[in-house]
C-alpha cells in the first residue's frame, strides 16, 4: 500500500464582503492512503496459466463451445477456477450429489486435452478412481493448475464421460 501526502491550504470561514477582519489561512497536511495493492503488481510478475474449457459435447457443426479463464500458477484447484469463473463443471446428478471437492464422488471428471505437464500428478484418490480410465482424465477437485513456476496453456474437456 502506498501513501501520498499533499499540502492544502484553506480559510476556515468565508470572507465577508466589507469585513475588515480577514482570518489567516491555515496550512493542513493531509495524508492520503491509496489502496493500490501490491498484489496487482505481484500478480503480473507471477507465472500465469491460460485455460480453455471445451463444452461437453460438440455443436451441430462439430465445434465445441469454449470458455476461457486465467489462473496464477500453483494457487488453485481446477474445480475452484471453474466455479469462480462460472464455468459449468457438473452434470445434473453432480450438481446435487457432489462430495464438495474431496475426491470421493467422481462427478467432477474432466479430460485434459492439452497441457497435462502444467498440472500436478494424479493424486491417490484419482489413481483409485481411474484404475481403468484414460490417463488424460482427472478430477477437477484434485487437480492443481500449475506449480508456481510454470506457465502456459491448458485445454480441458468438460464432462468427457459421454465419449467413452
Amino acid at each position: 500500500m502506498a501513501a501520498t501526502s499533499a499540502l492544502f491550504s484553506f480559510s476556515p470561514s468565508p470572507l465577508r464582503h466589507g469585513s475588515s477582519s480577514v482570518k489567516p489561512k491555515r496550512l493542513v497536511c493531509v495524508s492520503v492512503s491509496t489502496n493500490v495493492s501490491a498484489s496487482s503488481s505481484e500478480t503480473a510478475s507471477k507465472p500465469q496459466i491460460e485455460l480453455e474449457f471445451l463444452g461437453p459435447q460438440p455443436k451441430q457443426d462439430g465445434t465445441y463451445a469454449v470458455d476461457k479463464a486465467t489462473a496464477i500458477s500453483g494457487e488453485k484447484l481446477l474445480r475452484n477456477i471453474m466455479q469462480d469463473n462460472k464455468i459449468e463443471l457438473y452434470a445434473a446428478y453432480g450438481k446435487v450429489m457432489n462430495c464438495g471437492g474431496v475426491g470421493n464422488c467422481g462427478t467432477c471428471i474432466v479430460e485434459i486435452v492439452d497441457g497435462k505437464e502444467l498440472l500436478n500428478e494424479r493424486t491417490n484418490a484419482e489413481n483409485r478412481y481411474f484404475k481403468k480410465k484414460p490417463e488424460s482424465w482427472r478430477l477437477a477437485c484434485q487437480t492443481i493448475v500449475g506449480n508456481k513456476e510454470n506457465s502456459g496453456k491448458v485445454v480441458v474437456q468438460r464432462l468427457p464421460q459421454w465419449k467413452k
